[in-house]
């Protein structure tokens, strides 16, 4: 499949945040309420249009189990963008994301995209973080926020696109050596009769 650029991204948050759900309603636009953890890393890629351009999401879904943070600090290495995911009905994933950010940026290049999500926004009545206190953080971090249901599909797709929107306005602006693949992106080959539909295709369960 013909893309003018593909972006690795990076899933990072505690364990049953709806990581992996996230990628599956992205990547298939459905829901999968039972799930298993994700042992290790699992993958899923779509192809989405950014400036009339085909953009492949190549994207790992990583395990937030602490036994397994080190098999996913080797992913933050070759990422340009990463969806940091906490849970808005459980205080301690969005107590962590401190811990997760700091891993995030002594493992990543310095220009790596990070989109802060609050996950599961249908369960409002259970709600434990507001929407302030998770916009405040990712002010005061200098992050993208968006709160996203993946069971609903509220915001999924615009959390993976906004984030790719920022990444290419940086290819733009000339931040990023497109040639040098380390920081996560890839230049394409299009042709001129591909359409710029997108294919979703993913492994692996949900979570």
């Amino acid at each position: 499949m013909s893309y003018a650029y593909l972006f690795k991204y990076i899933i990072i948050g505690d364990t049953g945040v709806g990581k992996s759900c996230l990628l599956l309603q992205f990547t298939d636009k459905r829901f999968q309420p039972v799930h298993d953890l994700t042992i290790g890393v699992e993958f899923g890629a779509r192809r989405i249009t950014i400036d009339n351009k085909p953009i492949k999401l190549q994207i790992w879904d990583t395990a937030g189990q602490e036994s397994f943070r080190s098999i996913t600090r080797s992913y933050y290495r070759g990422a340009a963008g990463a969806l940091l995911v906490y849970d808005i009905t459980r205080r301690d994933t969005f107590n962590h994301l401190t811990s997760w950010l700091e891993d995030a940026r002594q493992h990543s290049n310095s220009n790596m995209t990070i989109m802060l999500i609050g996950n599961k926004s249908d369960l409002e009545h259970r709600r434990a973080v507001t929407y302030a206190e998770g916009e405040a953080f990712a002010r005061e971090n200098g992050l993208i926020f968006l709160e996203t249901s993946a069971k609903t599909a509220h915001n999924v797709e615009e959390a993976f696109v906004n984030t790719a929107k920022q990444i290419y306005a940086k290819i733009q602006e000339g931040v990023f050596d497109v040639t040098n693949e380390s920081f996560g992106i890839r230049v394409g080959v299009t042709s001129p009769n591909q359409g710029s539909g997108g294919d979703g295709q993913r492994k692996g369960g949900c979570c």
